[in-house]
């Protein structure tokens, strides 16, 4: 019986960019959230990393959607919103590689 083995290497992909663009947007409203409340925000922000986003990135783009526009409800800070359009970016540039026909 064969048993699965570790892959040796990981090929890094633009979608461990965009993980790494929300968990660091997670990561500075978890520090806002003490001066302000921003529970709405961090819902659809974890909503945006679940598992279900990342198999349908039309579904990320439409909460992405969402946590831009409470945060910009609710005030939070330039930082946050500099970290949205990092988010954003990123987010575009998977979706023009996607559309462009690259296997991510």
């Amino acid at each position: 019986m064969n048993f699965y083995q570790e892959p040796t290497h990981y090929e890094k992909t633009i979608l461990s960019d965009l993980q790494g663009a929300w968990e660091v947007l997670r990561s500075a409203v978890i520090k806002e959230h003490t001066s302000k409340d921003c529970s709405q925000l961090l819902f659809h922000i974890n909503e945006a990393m679940s598992w279900e986003s990342v198999r349908n990135l039309n579904h990320m783009q439409n909460t992405f959607v969402l946590v831009q526009s409470i945060a910009q409800q609710i005030n939070v800070s330039d930082e946050i919103m500099e970290l949205i359009e990092e988010v954003r970016d990123v987010l575009y540039e998977v979706l023009n590689e996607i559309q462009d026909g690259k296997i991510l």
